[in-house]
């Protein structure tokens, strides 16, 4: 997992061959205005979700604790304080059901470890091994995912 502001989304375009293409796509798009929907950027590799909703319990939250085999997240806070739980895969222990390949999505009964925030302008990367809880606050968060194939 990588905790981070935008300004500084540079020094990661080494860690992952789309990245720079996928920071690119963000730094080109009026996020504040951004509509919300999926779109694609670059074919299977690169695809935004905007959403501006309001933020969930983390009881509601941590029910659909997730990671994902196929795709890393880059989750982008457009506005909003969002509280996020996160738990290292290898100790996630009791699977809520079997992976679903089409949605790219393990789902943990586990609980996560620690929580933190994002608030306007911060980012944080999920990785496969990174078990996320998203959405956990007050009132609307506008965000942006992009999902980077690996």
């Amino acid at each position: 997992m990588i905790i981070d502001t935008l300004d500084n989304a540079h020094k990661y375009f080494a860690v992952h061959p789309l990245f720079e293409q996928a920071f690119a796509y963000i730094n080109k798009q009026d996020l504040t205005a951004a509509e919300d929907g999926k779109f694609t950027v670059d074919g299977d590799n690169l695809k935004a979700i905007f959403s501006n909703s309001p933020g969930k319990t983390a009881e509601a939250s941590t029910s659909k604790f997730e990671c994902h085999n196929s795709n890393i997240d880059i989750q982008v806070c457009i506005t909003g304080l969002e509280t996020i739980g996160w738990k290292p895969r290898a100790k996630c222990l009791q699977p809520n059901g079997d992976y679903n390949a089409e949605k790219d999505v393990q789902l943990f009964f586990d609980k996560p470890d620690m929580f933190f925030q994002l608030t306007d302008g911060q980012f944080v990367i999920f990785f496969p091994d990174d078990v996320h809880a998203p959405m956990i606050g007050n009132g609307n968060i506008k965000k942006l995912v992009m999902k980077v194939k690996i």
